[in-house]
């Protein structure tokens, strides 16, 4: 079972980013399509916008393994579409680095729930996801989120242009109504605010420690750009000390 964060908490993650330093420092030239890029990998999965005009299983649109707790696989993602397949545009590598940073987010989020069940007593199946979606909702609402996309020109080409699946201009406009519905649905009291399964505090941790994923990450890259070199996720992993991929979770 997939601990997805929800887009509030995608979009939270932008926010965070920008707030506490400057987005071209961290070589994010769009926010507002990096912003939308956060959201790319569900789009068509049929979860969050269920009248897109197409089915992309989650499995391809994350790169992640077929399996019982599917792990999203930036590193890979970063190879294809940034490292080698980079686009042409800043509105262009901007979006495919906001699609790099939800699989981030959701390697992080799928990771630690996984180690959580494994010291946790948890309920099984549906009455499980239905306890950490809700979870998740309540922890969205502490968040304090406001940034709703823009359709402007440049998101429209970047979409179109995306390597890994061209976004239809409808599906661009159905996906923002959805983020936007989650921006001002977020500003209000949720019916329950009470957590069953996770608590505050492990998801505020998972939360910050993603964060400071994001940063070091960009900011590694950032310095090899600075020195005209492109850099595959194995360099910036060595460059941090990172562990393997296979063994960050």
């Amino acid at each position: 079972m997939a601990c997805m964060p929800s887009w509030n908490i995608h979009t939270a993650h932008v926010e965070r980013l920008v707030a506490d330093r400057s987005a071209h420092d961290l070589g994010i030239e769009d926010v507002n399509t990096f912003l939308f890029g956060n959201y790319v990998p569900d789009i068509y999965v049929g979860f969050m916008v269920p009248d897109a005009s197409m089915h992309i299983d989650y499995c391809l649109t994350h790169l992640a393994n077929v399996g019982l707790t599917p792990m999203p696989n930036a590193d890979k993602f970063w190879n294809m579409y940034i490292y080698k397949r980079r686009p042409t545009t800043s509105s262009g590598i901007s979006f495919a680095l906001g699609a790099w940073a939800h699989l981030v987010a959701d390697r992080f989020y799928n990771g630690k729930f996984l180690t959580f069940l494994e010291t946790h007593d948890a309920p099984e199946g549906e009455e499980l996801r239905i306890c950490k979606q809700g979870d998740f909702d309540v922890f969205g609402h502490t968040l304090g989120i406001s940034s709703c996309v823009q359709i402007t020109p440049e998101l429209l080409e970047a979409a179109k242009k995306f390597r890994g699946y061209s976004i239809l201009p409808q599906d661009v406009e159905k996906s923002v109504d959805v983020a936007s519905s989650i921006v001002r649905t977020s500003e209000s009291v949720p019916a329950n605010q009470e957590y069953r399964l996770l608590s505050a505090e492990w998801l505020a941790e998972v939360f910050e420690a993603c964060n400071e994923r994001l940063v070091q990450w960009l900011t590694a890259w950032q310095a090899f750009e600075s020195e005209g070199k492109r850099a595959s996720a194995k360099d910036i992993r060595a460059q941090l000390g990172l562990r393997p991929a296979g063994q960050d979770l």
